[in-house]
């Protein structure tokens, strides 16, 4: 977003590190359709974007948003770019494995939020976030893909 907007990242205080709850702020935004009211993403990351400063963007809005992880989906007005901070593709094991590997390293490390069952590292992880995730990727193929993808290709080529 900096690059294409000049909006700046900022360093966290801690890692934000876990599976946290979003909501959309236009639940009829076609990015947004058939998600939950409330629906679960995975985060790990150090920065953050504001939305203040995304709000200064007239070109952007923001789609959905954690009162824990902050902004979380953004687009400009086109819906020809969309930025995601957190990280819907994740495993069910992927942050046990960060979480593990900073562990044994010896780095002062947080559990991931919301993600062991009673923060109990021995239980397995219960993936909350996978329909959420597949509603992002197909809504983005299907409205802003496919749809806009000329069916006869040949005039699009030349």
């Amino acid at each position: 977003m900096y690059y294409h907007y000049g909006v700046p990242k900022y360093l966290l205080e801690k890692k934000l590190f876990g599976v946290f709850p979003h909501k959309s702020i236009d639940r009829f935004h076609p990015m947004m359709r058939g998600l939950d009211d409330v629906f679960y993403v995975p985060h790990s990351r150090h920065t953050e974007i504001r939305m203040e400063d995304i709000a200064k963007v007239k070109d952007l809005q923001i789609l959905s948003y954690s009162e824990m992880a902050g902004v979380h989906l953004i687009s400009d007005m086109d819906c020809r770019n969309f930025f995601l901070t957190g990280h819907s593709e994740y495993d069910q094991d992927t942050l046990a494995k960060e979480y593990f590997r900073d562990a044994d390293k010896g780095l002062d490390i947080d559990l991931p939020y919301g993600y062991f069952p009673n923060d109990d590292v021995n239980m397995l992880p219960i993936v909350k976030w996978r329909s959420a995730a597949n509603l992002f990727f197909t809504n983005w193929l299907n409205y802003f893909v496919y749809q806009r993808t000329p069916y006869d290709l040949t005039n699009s080529l030349q």
